[in-house]
């Protein structure tokens, strides 16, 4: 181990390390980053860390003075590209979204990226509104909930608007987010989280959509913990990208793409 790449996120601290020629993934809760740190330098002392991340500047200074720091949005950039060879996966053109704390938009095209989109929409948005809807603060907790709800005791779909059953598009898409909520007061638990799961990838994925159509883009990669570690969402994510006629593609080591691109860095 000569070198480890860490991305330290708003939530989760993501590591990539190489062993006899066969890469290690890692993650661990922000919370227990002095456990994280105390096994890295106990079993490479030696080694070079490359920080990336919004908390990098902050491991930095408690933890790795001597760590170098590289820009996020590069290094998860070309992590994904490195992934995407890993796992087979060709394509020469298309958009990826970051789905972390908040999410960013790249446009990678002829073997560059560019950032052309942020929103505060992502893991955050999650578990925060997912704390005020439920009161509960364990992603776990939130996760599950979302698998085992039915948004359509929380959502307006179109088809509740149409009483003759003839709607002008799929009536299974949603008319208004939440409205339902009016209607009853006792709407459970997992039913508004899988509601909020469900208003998170829709509201990606037309920005996406958008970004896509400009850039004349078919295939749209998607990374982040956020994605790698929710069930639900990733499905809504897919079904929507298939829905509007693009192809959705989701790396099986996806959350750790800003560590690998630190790790490539130097």
């Amino acid at each position: 181990m000569n070198k480890i790449g860490i991305d330290a996120g708003g939530t989760l601290v993501k590591v990539v390390y190489e062993e006899k020629n066969h890469f290690h993934y890692k993650s661990f809760p922000l919370q227990k980053v002095n456990d994280l740190i105390q096994w890295l330098q106990l079993l490479q002392s030696e080694s070079t860390f490359v920080l990336t991340g919004g908390r990098a500047a902050d491991i930095q200074r408690k933890y790795l003075p001597d760590a170098k720091i590289v820009d996020e949005f590069s290094a998860s950039c070309n992590g994904a590209t490195y992934l995407m060879r890993e796992e087979d996966i060709k394509r020469e053109n298309y958009l990826l979204i970051n789905i972390g704390t908040g999410t960013s938009f790249y446009v990678n095209k002829n073997g560059k990226s560019d950032r052309v989109l942020g929103s505060g929409v992502g893991g955050g948005t999650f578990m925060g509104l997912g704390q005020l809807l439920t009161g509960k603060s364990s992603y776990e907790e939130l996760v599950e909930l979302s698998d085992s709800g039915n948004r359509e005791q929380i959502d307006l779909l179109v088809k509740d608007l149409y009483s003759n059953g003839n709607p002008p598009i799929d009536g299974e898409l949603t008319a208004s987010n939440f409205a339902k909520v009016t209607e009853s007061k006792e709407a459970a638990d997992a039913d508004k989280m899988a509601a909020l799961t469900n208003m998170l990838a829709e509201t990606i994925v037309l920005l996406g959509m958008q970004i896509s159509t400009q850039h004349q883009l078919n295939s749209i990669l998607f990374i982040g913990s956020t994605v790698s570690n929710n069930n639900n969402l990733q499905e809504k994510l897919y079904k929507f990208t298939t829905m509007l006629g693009y192809e959705a593609i989701f790396l099986k080591k996806g959350k750790y793409s800003g560590a690998m691109g630190a790790y490539l860095s130097i």
